[in-house]
C-alpha cells in the first residue's frame, strides 16, 4: 500500500496550492479519502473529506469556502485545491484512506509540506 502526497510548497498569502496524493496497493475506488494537516505543535486535524464515489465531501470550517477536495477514481488519486491561503495553513498534509468502518484498511501518507509565508 502507498499513499505520495505532492504539490506542497511555498506560498504567499492568498496563493494557490494543488495538493494531490496518489495511492496504489488497494482497491481506492471503495475507499473515503481524506485530507489531514499538522502544524508544529499543534494535533492533526481534519481538513476535508470525500466519499468513495466523489459525491459527497465535507470541510473543516477552516477550509470550508477557500479549499476543494476531489478524486479521480480512474486515477486512483484525491486532490486538495487550496485558494486564498493564509499563513494559519501552514503544516505538513496528509492523505488517509480509510475503509476501517466497515473491517477494511486504514492507511496514511507520509505527508507534504505547505508553507503560507510572504
Amino acid at each position: 500500500v502507498h499513499l505520495v502526497e505532492s504539490g506542497g510548497g511555498l506560498v504567499q498569502p492568498g496563493g494557490s496550492l494543488r495538493l494531490s496524493c496518489a495511492a496504489s496497493g488497494f482497491s481506492f475506488s471503495s475507499y473515503r479519502m481524506s485530507w489531514y494537516r499538522q502544524a508544529p505543535g499543534k494535533e492533526r486535524e481534519l481538513v476535508a473529506t470525500i466519499s468513495t464515489l466523489g459525491d459527497s465531501s465535507a470541510y473543516a470550517g477552516s477550509a470550508k469556502g477557500r479549499f476543494t477536495i476531489s478524486r479521480d477514481n480512474a486515477k486512483n488519486t484525491v486532490y486538495l485545491e487550496m485558494n486564498s491561503l493564509k499563513p494559519e495553513d501552514t503544516a505538513v498534509y496528509y492523505c488517509r484512506a480509510d475503509r476501517s468502518y466497515v473491517g477494511g484498511g486504514d492507511y496514511w501518507g507520509q505527508g507534504t509540506q505547505v508553507t503560507v509565508s510572504s
